[in-house]
């Protein structure tokens, strides 16, 4: 806990940083929860309530990686600050739907802030580097995947809640509120970034500039073999999320045989995991390689998802179930915070947005594979055995991580220049 407490106590910008994600992520799970529970209570309708997800997925692969490369030319704080009051407005129009035929304003809102979100995440991960010594970036990292699933307890409770007692109109209060919070806790940070001063030119010029960075940042993504094991990696499990998330739904339902209020349940009890591990990750993430926690994360995390689509085979019980999405979140964490501190190590300020926004749009379409891949096979193939082959994936990627932690080590010629 000495790492964890150090970081905390000694720098003050992360901390509020770090107050200020957690503040806006539980405004995300609030709105994205009452959301989910509103729009199928005005329409009815799955099939509106999937058009949630896709209007929340396109920007992610559609402008991901070309919003990296702004985000490399603004600062980063301005750029948190400016997308957090932008959230907050684009909330407004919220207020306006009240039966089926205004749904079309909350697809619209759920775009926008969709959008946004491409530029603030890079810009918060970019950060991240530049406020903690490189010495407690394992431990940062960690901490920021804890408040993800501290945050998605609280807020989707909340967001519940609130759907049931005000609607559309608190949920939006509710999120805007926890936006201009994290802006004012963002604001209050120190530090001061200075970007290159750049000369005037033309629209042709300032185009053709963009176009350059933006590909620079593709072929960045998988330049070098550390580069290019990190992206690969981020496929092969962003493939394996997508049909996590398509089948886990059916698995608990016809291999567990639990009802919706079992699933929500075990479903929950990943972020109770999940805050569990980011404490331990936290803790003792100085005192391990950043890709030696990556590799035996991935190891541990695939193999008890391995044991977890398989145990139906011999046991009809829930509990099973239970345990493993709860011991699951400590490897989580350490994949997670191991694997962002290596992507932190091999890049350089300058270039880390547009290579984050390429890699995480990259994923975005793995993910999206992944969806579709597990609608045709879940049926033709079955269940467990698609999801068997997800939890190996993770497996494979850890056994490969660790054969290669040299490589992956931090050193100065592995680290990427600058474009000229």
């Amino acid at each position: 806990m000495k790492d964890l407490w150090g970081v905390l106590a000694r720098q003050r910008d992360y901390r509020l940083m770090l107050g200020a994600g957690l503040i806006s992520l539980i405004g995300d799970w609030l709105l994205r929860t009452g959301l989910a529970f509103q729009v199928y209570v005005l329409t009815g309708s799955t099939l509106a309530s999937g058009g949630l997800l896709l209007a929340s997925f396109l920007p992610a692969v559609l402008l991901g990686s070309l919003a990296g490369v702004f985000v490399d030319r603004w600062n980063q704080r301005t750029t948190m600050i400016v997308t957090n009051v932008l959230n907050a407005l684009v909330l407004i129009p919220l207020v306006a739907v009240h039966d089926a035929s205004t749904i079309w304003i909350v697809y619209g809102v759920v775009l926008a802030q969709s959008c946004l979100q491409q530029f603030f995440t890079p810009a918060e991960q970019s950060l991240v580097p530049v406020l903690v010594n490189s010495d407690q970036l394992v431990t940062a990292n960690a901490l920021n995947s804890q408040i993800r699933d501290l945050a998605r307890l609280i807020g989707a409770a909340l967001g519940g809640v609130l759907a049931a007692a005000g609607g559309l109109t608190l949920l939006a209060l509710g999120d805007a509120a926890t936006f201009l919070i994290a802006v004012g806790l963002v604001a209050a940070m120190r530090h001061r970034q200075q970007r290159p001063e750049t000369t005037e030119e033309t629209a042709g010029g300032a185009i053709k500039r963009l176009k350059e960075e933006w590909t620079e940042g593709l072929r960045l993504c998988v330049a070098g073999p550390a580069m290019r094991l990190v992206f690969v990696f981020c496929l092969v499990t962003g493939v394996g999320e997508g049909v996590m998330s398509t089948l886990f739904a059916p698995f608990v339902s016809a291999e567990v045989g639990g009802d919706g209020k079992v699933y929500g349940l075990i479903v929950s009890s990943q972020a109770i995991g999940g805050i569990i591990g980011g404490l331990v990750a936290a803790a003792i993430g100085s005192r391990w390689p950043a890709a030696t926690l990556w590799g035996i994360g991935a190891l541990a995390f695939g193999l008890i998802d391995t044991a977890l689509f398989l145990y139906p085979l011999v046991s009809s019980s829930v509990i099973p179930a239970f345990a493993c999405m709860i011991v699951v979140g400590l490897p989580g964490a350490l994949t997670l915070a191991g694997m962002m501190t290596v992507f932190q190590n091999l890049t350089v300020d300058g270039t880390r947005g547009r290579i984050f926004g390429a890699v995480g749009a990259a994923e975005s379409v793995a993910v999206l594979v992944g969806i579709a891949a597990a609608g045709f096979l879940g049926d033709a193939v079955g269940i467990i055995p698609v999801l068997v082959v997800q939890g190996l994936g993770y497996v494979a990627g850890g056994l490969v991580v660790l054969s290669r932690r040299r490589m992956l080590a931090p050193r100065p010629e592995a680290v990427l220049p600058q474009p000229a």
